[in-house]
């Protein structure tokens, strides 16, 4: 046996740290592991004992990229322990808070973490010099989502007016003209971005992974929904658990996850694939501007769904302020009781679910949070055998480099599951 070890000791361009193991044998790759160590952080152990008030504001440090999905996942999980549901102009804001995020987060992730990869740059800094406009042009974006989420959340991270039934306050009409305005320029800019990434140049790679995405009737998921997968099964929240098993793995402090028995993946490109056709008229003539049929199954093709759904959340988020009237008041009213409520909603690596239960006095008594990296380990792992074993030829700097890319397809956020990359290849 002979071994191959390549070391990348602090990786760029994801969220987290963890270690990539390639076992070779015969000039196959037999398993490939994704070893994420850093420490569990025990969110769900230490929210025992809170208020049904608290998880919103505890599980936002979870994650500064998208903490607006985990305040609202957990919105919906107690809201439906204590059998209380948002009423239009909440629920439409709560939407458009969502849009900020989905914004912010995306255009992060296409110019700063994904691009460079397609355009052979160390990172985006280095990009910015032969791709200045660009990476202005997402800078921009990001800003104008950051923006939203200021406007309606009162930050940009971890945002503090996000509450169980609602906000704490409520803007007027007037509050979101200035943003409507804003908005406008940036649905261009969006547009813009979908033409820029559609012309890269992709490698075939086509995924058979199990798919799995929210649903909302009549409108793309972001918020809230049943769940929906590429089998043809639907079930609500509620149901997830039923569906959803996670196991450890003896590599991996962050728990893996399988769907009816099956590898499966959330995500930009299952949410595209399962409800394209509920884009809005801009997003989806710039997804066929694009050239994306109505499924996308390219995990290297996962950039120009995600400029898409920019297209749409600032499509969306234009919808919202056009139809808003102020609520009469800033929260529905709940009164906590006993019980277990599920949420989810799809945060914009994929579906995020939390599960709640309480006691009489509105105490948690237990708590679950399925973020939706863990949801992918067993996908990036399979996609890095598949591919890796494409790539054998490479030296180890390059194969190195590639897995990387492999990953990054995925903007997976390590640190929300229990974190990347040293890769180590045995050959046998």
């Amino acid at each position: 046996m002979t071994a191959r070890r390549l070391v990348v000791n602090a990786i760029a361009r994801v969220e987290g740290e963890g270690a990539l193991r390639l076992v070779v044998d015969d000039g196959r790759v037999h398993t490939a592991e994704l070893n994420i160590y850093e420490p569990p952080r025990f969110f769900e152990a230490l929210l025992r004992g809170r208020a049904w008030t608290e998880p919103p504001d505890i599980t936002a440090r979870i994650c500064g990229i998208c903490p607006v999905a985990y305040q609202t996942s957990a919105c919906n999980a107690l809201e439906a322990a204590c059998g209380a549901e948002l009423d239009g102009p909440l629920a439409d804001l709560r939407r458009l808070l969502y849009c900020g995020e989905w914004i912010s987060s995306h255009a992060l992730h296409i110019h700063l973490l994904h691009a460079p990869d397609f355009l052979g740059y160390p990172d985006g800094i280095a990009m910015a010099a032969g791709h200045r406009e660009a990476v202005e042009r997402g800078l921009a974006l990001k800003k104008t989502g950051n923006a939203l989420l200021e406007l309606i959340g009162g930050r940009a991270i971890h945002p503090v007016n996000v509450r169980v039934g609602g906000f704490y306050s409520v803007p007027s009409r007037a509050d979101l003209a200035p943003m409507r305005e804003r908005l406008l320029g940036a649905l261009d800019q969006a547009r813009e971005v979908v033409r820029w990434v559609s012309g890269f140049d992709f490698p075939d790679h086509e995924v058979g992974h199990d798919l799995l995405s929210a649903r909302e009737p009549g409108r793309y998921p972001i918020d809230r929904g049943t769940v929906v997968t590429s089998t043809g099964a639907e079930f609500p929240a509620a149901e997830f658990p039923e569906h959803v098993v996670e196991r450890q793995v003896p590599h991996s402090t962050a728990l893996h996850a399988s769907l009816d028995g099956r590898r499966y993946l959330t995500g930009p490109l299952a949410r595209y694939s399962l409800n394209s056709a509920l884009l809005g008229p801009v997003a989806r003539e710039a997804a066929a501007e694009a050239g994306l049929g109505t499924e996308c199954r390219n995990p290297f093709r996962s950039i120009v769904v995600r400029a898409v759904e920019v297209v749409y959340a600032v499509e969306e988020a234009i919808r919202l302020i056009d139809g808003y009237e102020r609520p009469d008041r800033p929260a529905v009213e709940i009164t906590p009781r006993a019980g277990t409520g599920h949420g989810v909603s799809e945060a914009p690596r994929g579906l995020l679910y939390h599960r709640y239960t309480l006691d009489e006095a509105g105490l948690v008594t237990a708590a679950a949070i399925v973020p939706p990296t863990s949801q992918n380990q067993a996908a990036i792992e399979d996609d890095l055998c598949r591919l890796a074993g494409t790539r054998l030829d490479l030296g180890d700097d390059a194969l190195a480099l590639f897995c990387e890319r492999v990953i990054r397809n995925h903007d997976p956020c390590i640190s929300c599951a229990t974190h990347f990359l040293d890769l180590t290849v045995i050959r046998r």
